[in-house]
């Protein structure tokens, strides 16, 4: 996803990649990244653009407005975020990128990723390519708990409708070495996705859209934290999940 607004104020003050970064003290792959790839600097280095270009800081990256730093309440708590709408899609790409030996992912539906970036598959693809165990887990359309949780959030039946578009968007993944597909009917606490030692957790409040939803962001610190409670719950509900043929 583009950041038009920032590729817009480059160019009507002549900035290119390489001076910009030259500015803000970072590689122009970087600054390349902020532009056409949607990416957030981080605090120092967006306010240093926004102050570089004369430009409000937020208006660039409206992501620094909502992040919220996460309180010292647990080592393994890395951010917390009010909703799941506050995160632009990169910071759930940049992590499954990052995996080297597992990504799992557990949801009802979460077609968010795919609308916004279509590329999805194709990283999951590169990843199990390169030895890393990919694991999907997504909602049974005909599940009880599904059609449940369409009633709860008024959504009718735009939920099971989700789940099976989530469904075809992944099936094409179904026969990749590394890879597997399943469907599940557990009663859904909570959206995860995880690479390798982190994990983004998509908490879920009755009657509330997941978008609304908070988010926090897990670091595994020692055996037996949040982070193990998260991944032992997603191996819970992977051994009652059905899979998924080609």
């Amino acid at each position: 996803m583009q950041n038009e607004r920032l590729r817009a104020l480059m160019a009507s003050g002549g900035w290119t990649h390489a001076s910009l970064a030259s500015a803000t003290g970072v590689d122009p792959k970087s600054v390349e990244r902020w532009v056409n790839l949607g990416r957030t600097p981080r605090r120092a280095t967006a306010l240093l653009a926004a102050e570089t270009l004369g430009e409000d800081v937020h208006a660039l990256w409206p992501a620094l407005r909502q992040a919220r730093a996460a309180r010292a309440v647990s080592p393994e708590l890395v951010a917390l975020y009010d909703q799941r709408a506050d995160l632009p899609v990169s910071v759930f790409v940049d992590l499954l990128t990052t995996a080297r030996e597992r990504i799992d992912v557990l949801v009802y539906a979460a077609v968010f990723l795919h609308e916004a970036y279509p590329r999805l598959n194709d990283l999951l693809r590169e990843r199990a390519a390169d030895g890393c165990t990919v694991r999907i887990a997504i909602g049974d359309a005909d599940s009880e708990n599904v059609r449940q949780r369409g009633q709860e959030e008024r959504f009718g039946h735009g939920i099971e409708s989700r789940c099976r578009l989530a469904l075809m968007h992944y099936r094409p993944l179904a026969d990749v070495p590394g890879i597997e597909l399943r469907t599940h009917g557990t009663t859904l606490y909570n959206s995860l996705y995880r690479a390798d030692g982190e994990v983004l957790v998509n908490a879920h409040v009755w009657g509330v859209n997941a978008y609304g939803a908070p988010v926090w962001h897990l670091r595994r610190h020692e055996a037996g934290g949040m982070f193990d409670t998260y991944a032992d719950s997603f191996n819970a509900v992977w051994e009652t999940a059905r899979p998924v043929k080609e």
